[in-house]
């Protein structure tokens, strides 16, 4: 009774002491930065029993972003007795040192224990790459879902609040064709399919979007799509034109008339004109554009959107994409020869006055799926040669968008791979990363089916490691493992003590298939549900045990199931910095069972967003040592099919039959939590149109008979002799 007594003294020490403490608050509240940063620190004071009193204060914080030595985004914490200084190096920087207080306040550290600190920022830009529900890339209902969710503001203030608590510093926003949107063009009114009052609507959504923007000190970049116009604009302006393009395909060929050229000029002009916090815009070199040569399309940008931004008459930041087509197709390949075009117009546009530099020259890692291996294996296009970086240039940095379109139900996070990335990408002519998908908006939670209350409210919160570790590690690399640690203490107590562990090991899985089979663009790969595309078909299935065998690798380390039974076959000995499958499937083995082994005694009895937690990590782990006896079998039926011998065809089946086991365990888990989901990857296959798609959903569990197929495969398997 004595102990239970002096912990319930120390807690109340500890937690309740600052009922009778007083802070005062000291900013410049002319400034909406400042403004924000106190309001975040009074929500935290007042959540910990602070009383906010300016005339007889305990403590005292003041903060200010006119430390110049401190450098652009950086902070310094002070304390001195009960004076807390929080000093920015501007107001990005000043609101990072607030929220990093407000950090302390939630994981229960008192105002007296704050310690002082100094970071800066490793990359200069640490953005999120956001494609908008309406008009977008790619057609599905697995995107237009998400519009009424995106049409409020409620939202975006909470996922404006979710990226500069993560250190997220920019948001750009994709459209094929955002204008009609935003303005009605003073010269093609028509163009605009909205009546007056329904634009304002519009309107008055970019204006509050790009207001809470500003206040966050994020910057925004808009960025379309190329050649778009309206069916409005094509009925009124053009009806003759043999561009017409009402479904807004984008491997079409490019209208470069000058008529078009006028209505994208001064549509730039004007929506940079009526949207003052709006900060940069961005420029993709292909959708639209077929029948253009690389230089008739960096022509076509200059004449148009860089000709706009001149017009506008004021500064604008600019990521210029970099083009993935050496041809005249939409789609090509890369050159050493488009490189060097590249580089030099960009050099160019970064001269001009009306440009705030550098200019972001962004390309894809590792094409539409980063999450494979953290080496730079290809672009968008295939290989990436070295014009961009030798020399570093004065006028441009290299960004990379690391796409995720391989989950986007379950949670991921594994800050190894995410500090490996920036490792190998912490050059001198690097600024930074885009974050995001082009598949997925993390908007509507579609995929929640319990009825029981949860800690999210959107998509985007249910994967707030995934955020924070990008979002920190980004803005300082030096960041330790524990602050992502006590992030899941904060959220569940000592339950959540081996749940970043735990995720760490069952993450590696979506990484270690994706590195072991080879992909191009979005709709090629799905690793959440061990999918890639059929070349034959065009259609997404099951990576069946035919398919991973006859494979190509996508990490260079890597080595391909036939490659690998050959090279034994023959006697070979392997380079020892190769990865062979039997190596693959032992790692997976030996994390996936750990991780289980750590979660195995988790109790979440009354906590829905633990359990999804938890069983998040069960699935990814099953899901690992399911593709390790995918692997397994792979290796036994290729030795079959190439020496022979009963004994390989046994030990297929039984690795095959293993692999079913656990991915019925995954039914298992899933089932009563996750509803049928719409995706994107089922659109586009052979002469079927996105919306006639609409109908499939994908469930782990309507996968069951093709992995079940998989086992009748090798028993039907005929060894021929050559």
């Amino acid at each position: 009774m004595k102990n239970i007594i002096a912990c319930f003294v120390a807690f109340i020490a500890t937690h309740l002491v600052c009922f009778s403490q007083s802070v005062a608050l000291d900013y410049p509240n002319t400034s909406a930065r400042a403004v924000y940063a106190a309001g975040k620190l009074e929500k935290a004071l007042l959540e910990k029993g602070y009383v906010l009193n300016s005339s007889k204060p305990t403590f005292t914080i003041s903060l200010n972003a006119s430390s110049v030595q401190l450098g652009a985004e950086a902070y310094s914490i002070v304390v001195q007795g009960e004076k807390i200084t929080v000093s920015g190096g501007d107001e990005r920087g000043m609101i990072y040192g607030s929220l990093s207080i407000v950090e302390d306040l939630r994981k229960g550290i008192v105002l007296k224990n704050i310690k002082p600190i100094t970071e800066k920022p490793h990359f200069e830009l640490r953005a999120i790459k956001f494609d908008l529900p309406w008009d977008t890339y790619r057609h599905s209902i697995s995107l237009d879902q998400h519009s009424d969710v995106c049409k409020d503001i409620k939202y975006w203030e909470a996922f404006l609040d979710m990226m500069v608590e993560n250190r997220f510093n920019a948001l750009s926003v994709w459209n094929l064709h955002p204008f009609t949107f935003m303005i009605r063009a003073k010269n093609f009114p028509k163009a605009t399919p909205f009546t007056d009052a329904e634009l304002k609507v519009w309107q008055d959504l970019f204006h509050g979007i790009f207001r809470l923007a500003q206040d966050r000190s994020i910057d925004t970049y808009l960025i379309p799509f190329n050649i778009f116009v309206t069916p409005e604009f094509e009925a009124n302006y053009s009806p003759d034109s043999k561009f017409k393009n009402p479904n807004h395909d984008f491997f079409v060929d490019g209208d470069s008339s000058e008529l078009v050229k006028r209505y994208t000029r001064e549509s730039v002009a004007q929506v940079l004109q009526e949207y003052p916090e709006l900060t940069g815009l961005g420029l993709t070199l292909g959708e639209g554009m077929g029948g253009m040569e690389p230089a008739e399309r960096e022509q076509w940008m200059n004449d148009t959107y860089l000709e706009g931004m001149r017009l506008a008459g004021r500064k604008s930041k600019l990521v210029h994409r970099i083009p993935f087509s050496s041809t005249t197709g939409s789609l090509g390949v890369t050159s050493v020869e488009t490189e060097k075009l590249t580089r030099k117009v960009i050099e160019e546009q970064g001269a001009f006055p009306f440009i705030d530099g550098p200019i972001w020259a962004d390309l894809k890692y590792n094409w539409s799926h980063a999450y494979s291996t953290p080496q730079l294996i290809k672009v968008h296009g295939g290989k990436l040669y070295d014009t961009y970086f030798k020399p570093v240039s004065a006028e441009y940095k290299v960004t990379w968008t690391a796409r995720n379109e391989d989950f986007f139900a379950l949670r991921w996070g594994v800050p190894e791979f995410i500090r490996a990335h920036i490792a190998n990408n912490s050059n001198p002519y690097n600024g930074g990363y885009f974050v995001g998908s082009e598949t997925y908006i993390p908007a509507k939670d579609y995929f929640t089916k319990i009825d029981g209350p949860v800690n999210w409210k959107y998509a985007f919160e249910r994967q707030w490691l995934f955020y924070k570790l990008w979002g920190r590690l980004l803005y300082n690399p030096a960041t330790s493992d524990q602050l992502f640690h006590d992030e899941f203490l904060r959220r569940y107590g000592k339950q959540g003590r081996r749940l970043l562990e735990a995720s760490s090991l069952a993450g590696k899985t979506p990484l270690r298939l994706a590195s072991s089979f080879d992909f191009t663009n979005d709709l090629t790969f799905y690793s959440e549900g061990m999918m890639a595309r059929n070349t034959r078909s065009r259609s997404l299935e099951y990576i069946s045990v035919s398919m991973q065998i006859n494979q190509r690798v996508t990490d260079s380390n890597y080595v391909a199931i036939n490659e690998y039974v050959q090279k034994v076959l023959d006697g070979s000995t392997f380079d020892k910095r190769m990865v062979t499958p039997p190596m693959v499937a032992l790692m997976l083995e030996e994390d996936c069972k750990k991780a289980l082994e750590l979660v195995k005694n988790i109790d979440t009895a009354g906590d829905n967003a633990l359990m999804y937690e938890v069983a998040d990590i069960k699935i990814w782990a099953n899901l690992g040592l399911s593709f390790a006896e995918k692997l397994r079998g792979a290796v036994a039926l290729q030795t079959y099919l190439v020496k022979g011998g009963d004994a390989n065809k046994a030990a297929a089946v039984r690795s095959l039959e293993n692999t079913l086991s656990y991915w019925d365990k995954v039914i298992q888990i899933s089932s009563p939590l996750y509803k049928e989901m719409p995706l994107v990857h089922y659109t586009e296959q052979r002469g079927v149109r996105a919306k006639e798609n609409d109908n499939l959903r994908f469930h782990w569990e309507n996968l069951r008979p093709a992995v079940a197929k998989d086992i009748e495969v090798a028993k039907d398997a005929v060894f021929v002799s050559k």
